[in-house]
């Protein structure tokens, strides 16, 4: 027996080391430090010791055995989050039912996907792998690290990041009326599923507290409620220990999420996509919500016909926390670009500009003690870039996270894939008219038909 515990203990601790990411000591010399939130400090350097910024300042003195970046002439930032993705996964849609928060992208996290190196390339280091819009209530999602080149799929979550979850709004959830017989199939059957959900999850949280204050009563002989993982997931989310990102388009549709937010008492929401935020701006600000936005995405399908590229400076501007996102494992490359889109469109400053793709997706994730700015005790997450990143020539030259340089522009390898096949014959895809993955362009050949695409 002790030798069975001894053998199980010793692959507990293999394992524990496995799933464990390498953190690593950089100092980097010289940069123009955007820090985000204390100003810009030129000629300056940044010690990260054991994955963590440990010293900003000049003439630091390198420790033994660590790398060294000479960034003199080059612009220093906070590593870029997105609170919007779906690399890491292969399946994002549960589309079972309307109401799936029993599962969980953190189940099935991908470590091998080569996107996630691209995403290091755009000076990308976090993100947030959410489940799909199929559902009204979707499933809870998972903060990533970009650790890329760890094989373990623990190894790529963000230990100690909040719970979140995805809702969804508008045409994605109810198919656009093609699901026979199966509510919802309007938006005022998309509110009500909703509402009857946290309904049903506030009287199972109130009958299993019920059950817990009576079974210290002594003789009482109840038995416990029945046990659902979905009503669990929602009871936490209307006590708050869970984040909730909601994809929605339409003004009327926010507005509605915020009425429901507030009769549940539900005070973390983020809204995704928001494009029509422009219109409610000071309603969402005055409820305390969020929005994670594109730049300049939109008219792909009719729900989304009305928007503006001012979208995030007019929330910016009426005091919405805001971020801009990706939903797109190519423009997830390009995020540094699409903040700068605020500036054309908009007029916001630099800070501001560049807090839409740091320290605000931190904070909308919950995550803003770790990541989202150049801070000592922060983790070492850095881009390293040629030109200003929010010119148009901003080029990313090193990615590194926590003290690992993940990407260097001078030494990248033809092929970055983890395991490669050297007998493997790429396939060429000339036309795809189905829709396997999650995107705001969901739908448009519905809407255009194939016939028109494949001439165009």
């Amino acid at each position: 027996m002790k030798k069975i515990l001894s053998l199980i203990l010793f692959q507990a601790a293999c394992f524990g080391l496995f799933a464990q990411a390498d953190k690593g000591n950089v100092l980097i010399k010289n940069g123009n430090v955007i820090t985000i939130t204390k100003g810009n400090l030129e000629g300056t350097d940044v010690l990260i010791k054991d994955g963590k910024i440990s010293q900003v300042g000049k003439n630091i003195a390198a420790p033994a055995g660590a790398r060294v970046i000479d960034a003199t002439g080059l612009f220093v930032m906070p590593g870029i989050i997105d609170a919007h993705s779906h690399i890491g996964l292969d399946a994002i849609n549960e589309g079972t039912n309307a109401i799936t928060p029993e599962v969980w992208t953190g189940d099935a996290v991908n470590p091998f996907q080569v996107s996630i190196y691209r995403a290091l390339a755009g000076g990308c280091t976090t993100s947030h792998a959410l489940h799909g819009s199929a559902n009204s209530i979707g499933g809870e999602s998972e903060t990533i690290k970009h650790r890329y080149g760890v094989l373990d799929p623990e190894a790529i979550k963000l230990e100690g990041a909040p719970r979140t979850i995805k809702f969804a709004l508008g045409e994605n959830p109810t198919g656009h009326g093609r699901r026979d017989g199966v509510q919802p199939q309007t938006r005022m059957g998309v509110e009500f599923v909703i509402r009857k959900a946290f309904s049903e999850a506030k009287e199972y949280s109130e009958k299993w507290d019920a059950y817990n204050k009576n079974k210290l009563v002594k003789g009482f002989r109840g038995a416990p409620p029945a046990y659902s993982l979905r009503y669990e997931t929602l009871s936490d989310l209307l006590k708050g220990k869970i984040i909730l990102h909601c994809h929605s388009y339409r003004a009327d549709e926010i507005q509605m999420m915020l009425k429901v937010a507030k009769d549940f008492g539900i005070k973390r929401l983020v809204f995704q996509h928001t494009n029509e935020g422009y219109k409610v701006a000071p309603e969402i600000a005055a409820q305390g919500a969020m929005a994670s936005v594109f730049s300049d995405w939109w008219q792909y399908k009719l729900e989304v016909y009305f928007s503006t590229a001012y979208n995030a400076a007019i929330l910016v501007r009426n005091g919405v926390l805001t971020s801009i996102n990706s939903d797109s494992p190519d423009l997830i490359r390009h995020l540094y670009h699409e903040a700068g889109k605020t500036q054309k469109y908009g007029g916001l400053s630099d800070d501001e500009a560049l807090s839409l793709i740091t320290i605000n997706p931190a904070k909308q994730l919950g995550i803003e003690a770790r990541v989202g700015s150049i801070e000592v005790g922060k983790d070492g997450d850095i881009a390293i870039f040629k030109n200003h990143p929010l010119s148009i020539y901003g080029v990313p030259q090193f990615t590194i996270v926590e003290g690992v340089v993940r990407f260097d522009r001078d030494k990248d390898p033809a092929d970055m894939r983890l395991m490669p096949d050297p007998k493997e014959t790429a396939d060429v895809t000339l036309f795809h008219s189905g829709h396997d993955h999650d995107n705001c362009m969901q739908g448009v050949e519905e809407l255009f038909g194939t016939e028109k695409l494949e001439k165009n």
